[in-house]
């Protein structure tokens, strides 16, 4: 037990010493190139990142959660089954059978039934849509953040990339501007060396 303890505590810290040798790689990525494993340990440090925040907000969500709302949700789960319209189903035939076997005329008491049986689900389930509307709000709002700074990277780039496309293009200027001047020493340095010798 304490060797399984102590092998997952080591690993732990080998996987946090490669987390930040990859950050210093990155941080000094315009002179190293990053090979396709650090790319996907990159990958997975983000999707893992993602699904921490996504396991926070939702055990943040649970911690507000009351009895009734679990509840709520368990009604809704249950009420928008093929389960539960089965077993109505099969409640209103059976009603209808034993109405019609022993000729009692109790048709209002299933027709009540099923009023007082929607007029308190129908809470509980609207409860439950609510819940669900402000968690799939919290998530929308996740993806947002992530798009956001996503956006935020890719101009980033996008200005690196133009900044390094205008370097390269001052180089190819100042190249030409060179090769032109030596095309030009050349020339007269050519006639010059010419003139001497007639």
């Amino acid at each position: 037990m304490i060797l399984a303890e102590e092998e997952a505590e080591r690993r732990k810290k080998s996987e946090e010493r490669h987390e930040e040798e990859l950050l210093q790689q990155l941080e000094s990525y315009p002179e190293q190139k990053l090979n396709k494993e650090d790319v996907f340990r990159v990958a997975e440090m983000v999707n893992e990142y993602q699904g921490k925040i996504k396991v926070y907000l939702r055990e943040q969500q649970e911690k507000k959660d009351s009895r009734i709302d679990r509840l709520a949700d368990r009604v809704a789960l249950f009420g928008g089954s093929w389960w539960f319209i089965l077993a109505i189903a099969i409640i209103i035939l059976i009603w209808i059978l034993w109405n019609q076997i022993t000729g009692r005329d109790t048709l209002f008491y299933l027709s009540f039934s099923l009023s007082c049986l929607s007029i308190f689900s129908a809470p509980f389930i609207l409860m439950s849509q609510n819940r669900q509307a402000a968690k799939d709000k919290q998530e929308q709002m996740l993806h947002t953040a992530i798009d956001y700074k996503a956006e935020q990277e890719n101009l980033e780039i996008k200005r690196m990339l133009e900044r390094i496309d205008e370097r390269i293009r001052q180089l190819e200027l100042y190249m030409a501007d060179e090769h032109i001047r030596e095309l030009t020493r050349h020339q007269h340095g050519g006639r010059a060396a010419g003139k001497r010798s007639s």
